[in-house]
């Protein structure tokens, strides 16, 4: 049987290449909308973050999501952000 090509997405944070099911996908919807998107199937322009909240720091401070989405993403996003992160990182340590 033929192995199946793993997608690779870059973390906008680290800058590592992993897998796509690995990461959290920020997505900017039609609407203009910002929003995490922990299961990877909402429309719209996206990218990749590592579930941890040092890489989302990372990003924020350098406004790589920013510039990806191309769009100013509000505080109030990033902090919702922080905190699904934050309970992905409790339910995985679990």
């Amino acid at each position: 049987m033929k192995e199946r090509k793993v997608p690779l997405r870059k973390c906008a944070g680290c800058g590592e290449s992993k897998p796509k099911k690995e990461l959290v996908r920020v997505v900017r919807a039609p609407d203009g909308t910002v929003s995490l998107d922990l299961v990877g199937k909402k429309p719209g322009r996206g990218a990749y973050v590592c579930p941890k909240a040092a890489c989302l720091a990372k990003a924020r401070k350098a406004k790589r999501i920013e510039r990806a989405l191309e769009v100013a993403i509000p505080d109030e996003v990033y902090d919702a952000m922080q905190v699904q992160i934050a309970r992905a990182e409790e339910e995985h340590a679990t």
